[in-house]
């Protein structure tokens, strides 16, 4: 595909008309906290016009943390009031776990304490997965467009408990949806695919199926664990701990299996853009080119 039929696409559909891979895009990011937000969302969280949540961007990411504002499927729904829902995640195996505290609004969150890695996190245990969609118009129009219309439809079709999201990053995989408290971000997901990652997680299982990775980990050890997953049918969502080396990655299950996965960029057939507006350039993906058993 040449530059000039990229300029007016969607990345989106310029990605998947290439086929570009999903495994090893899911955004970095161990720890998560979640502020409902029912207003406007500008480009850059942390250039929020409100001061109280813009300082408190900077401080959750000082500290570690990476800040999503969250909403209900629907750009005017009916929760008009009430209080703030804040959700904290930590995505590191062997337990992951969510816990939601409530706020009166933006001004506590100069209050609200965010744990240290390892700490308890304050609040109340979210015993189900929560679904978030990428839904930042300002961000791409692909997640504006088909976010948007994959939350609704899961909101509509569904029990679960899904959102609205800021910016997640890989746009050009919209819809994008992020899985808590495991971490495990997906890419071109339909309704059936999203109920499907939610309700592997819900068993204690991950859906590999369009999953772009586990935030929990680095590019390459996301690689690794879906390679060791795909080559043993292990689903146990908190079995393996993943440790980055040169050239890929160890990959070390809760029996002590043992596995060292190599990784390596692999350039793609073309040219595509980022995100949408953006010039097509040639692009790598990450790619599991060797696997083996460690004694």
């Amino acid at each position: 595909m040449d530059a000039e039929t990229a300029a007016g696409a969607r990345c989106a559909l310029l990605a998947h008309a290439l086929d570009e891979p999903l495994v090893g895009t899911a955004p970095v990011a161990p720890r998560w906290v979640c502020v409902e937000h029912r207003g406007a969302w500008p480009r850059d969280v942390e250039d929020h016009p409100d001061p109280a949540i813009a300082t408190f961007a900077a401080r959750a990411r000082a500290a570690g943390w990476r800040l999503l504002l969250i909403r209900r499927p629907g750009r005017r729904c009916d929760e008009t009031g009430g209080p703030t829902r804040v959700y904290i995640t930590d995505t590191a195996p062997p337990i992951a776990r969510t816990a939601r505290l409530m706020v009166a609004g933006p001004s506590e969150l100069a209050d609200l304490a965010l744990p240290a890695v390892g700490d308890v996190l304050p609040g109340a245990v979210v015993a189900e997965p929560l679904l978030l969609v990428c839904t930042h118009g300002r961000r791409d129009r692909c997640c504006a467009l088909d976010g948007r219309a994959l939350a609704l439809a899961v909101a509509a079709g569904s029990e679960l408990d899904v959102w609205e999201c800021s910016h997640l990053g890989g746009h050009r995989f919209a819809p994008t949806a992020l899985v808590l408290p495991t971490g495990y971000t997906y890419g071109r997901l339909d309704p059936a695919g999203a109920v499907a990652a939610h309700k592997a997680v819900s068993s204690g299982e991950v859906e590999t199926g369009l999953c772009r990775g586990r935030s929990t980990w680095s590019p390459a050890g996301q690689v690794a664990e879906l390679a060791v997953r795909a080559a043993t049918g292990l689903r146990d969502a908190h079995a393996l701990q993943v440790s980055d080396v040169s050239g890929g990655a160890i990959v070390t299950a809760r029996d002590g299996g043992r596995w060292a996965v190599d990784v390596a960029a692999v350039d793609g057939p073309g040219l595509r853009p980022a995100s949408c507006g953006a010039d097509a350039v040639p692009y790598a993906a990450l790619r599991a080119i060797g696997l083996r058993r460690l004694a």
